[in-house]
């Protein structure tokens, strides 16, 4: 094992496959997750594709001593992967008041404890909602901000600037990730999408609408300026995103990294409109899946998708899957989801 990389978020989705990504590529990996919406049984999974048992805590970050007991249990912690968030978009609209206390309290604690403990590398989950509602893609690294769709998007659009504002007055190098949507699942089937409560991405919406969990789904507007009026955006699988946490921390630790901090986008670099992801899980599982047309949903950008040159020139990353590598492993990880829950 190399050095010591506490992920904060671990077991949830996006979490987890870093996890494996981190193990597979040298890294030690220490876990911790409060587990409100995922659970730390994703770690046994873990273990079976690696062969290495994370040590595992359940804190809330939003604890500032519970956490300070982490980095003090553990010694040198070389890096941070922070995704730990509350993520849901028409969530946030509603618990506007929990989203801003969660995910800015969590971000204040983590920074302060890994300046600390002098932390090198911080590996910040942002989001392509920091670009609020473009009028035009592929949106690059310079796109300027318009104002953020809802209190998710600004959360993500206040820990980059919190970031900004911080990261130079210590001796700590970070990295912002700005992911476009996320997909998919580790191709074992061992891993995937798998939240506490009701997802609300797109993609486990149709496996689960596909599988009998959900009786339908529904598509929230046909009515936007788009080639068939439901929203576009840039899907990109979780594995490659995944593998772009270790790029960034190699990126910081081979002192590649002059500036304090960094920005990359992570994406496809293709936009596909809800009706035409819909149309290729079909055409790639041979399931039929029975959607309706709803309203439109607050707080959802029209269309964005990503210029990731940047991520390519300087991390040596780019997409190895494409979108129906992407409905195909979703798709397994789902169906082995159901039986694992039936047993």
């Amino acid at each position: 094992m190399n050095k010591k990389i506490l992920v904060t978020g671990a077991t949830g989705y996006i979490g987890s496959h870093t996890l494996v990504d981190l193990i597979e590529q040298g890294y030690e990996a220490v876990s911790l997750d409060n587990e409100s919406n995922s659970s730390k049984d994703v770690l046994d999974a873990v273990k079976e594709i690696t062969g290495y048992r994370c040590p595992h805590h359940t804190v809330d970050l939003c604890d500032y001593n519970d956490t300070r007991e982490v980095f003090l249990q553990h010694g040198e912690i070389k890096g941070i992967i922070h995704f730990a968030a509350l993520k849901a978009v028409g969530e946030s609209v509603g618990q506007p008041l929990r989203y801003y206390e969660n995910n800015l309290v969590s971000l204040l604690n983590i920074l302060k404890l890994s300046q600390e403990f002098n932390v090198e590398a911080f590996v910040f989950s942002s989001s392509c909602t920091v670009y609020g509602d473009v009028s035009t893609s592929p949106v690059d690294e310079n796109t300027p901000w318009q104002e953020a769709a809802s209190p998710y998007g600004q959360t993500k659009q206040m820990g980059e600037k919190i970031i900004e504002n911080v990261i130079p007055t210590t001796n700590i190098k970070a990295i912002n990730l700005r992911y476009f949507n996320p997909a998919g699942a580790h191709p074992c089937g061992l891993i995937g999408e798998s939240p506490r409560n009701a997802p609300q991405n797109l993609v486990p919406v149709i496996t689960e609408t596909a599988i009998g969990k959900r009786k339908d789904m529904t598509v929230f507007g046909d009515d936007y300026s788009t080639r068939d009026g439901s929203c576009i955006r840039d899907y990109i699988h979780v594995c490659d995103l995944a593998h772009a946490h270790t790029l960034a921390l190699d990126y910081i630790f081979s002192k590649k990294q002059n500036k304090p901090v960094e920005v990359f986008n992570l994406g496809i670099g293709d936009g596909l409109s809800v009706l035409e992801i819909i149309r290729t899980f079909e055409e790639v599982t041979g399931e039929s899946l029975n959607y309706r047309i709803g309203p439109r949903r607050p707080g959802d950008v029209v269309a964005i998708f990503s210029n990731y040159e940047k991520a390519k020139k300087e991390l040596g990353w780019s997409p190895q899957y494409n979108v129906k590598d992407i409905m195909k492993t979703a798709w397994i990880w789902e169906k082995n989801r159901q039986k694992l829950l039936n047993i």
